[in-house]
């Protein structure tokens, strides 16, 4: 339901519909790249996680003590 807008109104809203658009699309952009850069700091963590466990696993096993973690290893 559109009402009726004056041209300089009509040339607000267009200018506005534009820039608007652009900046949704460049936030779009950096949501991704800060995703990209999250997922492979979570991937790092995770392999470092499981190094520890194992090396920690070794640990306890060497020294006949129970893993509070083996469940987690697993």
């Amino acid at each position: 339901m559109a009402t009726t807008l004056t041209d300089k109104q009509k040339k607000f809203y267009e200018d506005a519909h534009r820039q608007t658009k652009e900046e949704i699309k460049e936030i779009d952009s950096s949501i991704e790249e800060e995703l990209a850069k999250v997922k492979e700091r979570l991937a790092q963590l995770q392999e470092a996680k499981k190094a520890a466990l194992q090396m920690h696993a070794a640990a306890c096993m060497r020294l006949s003590l129970k893993n509070e973690f083996e469940e987690e290893s697993e």
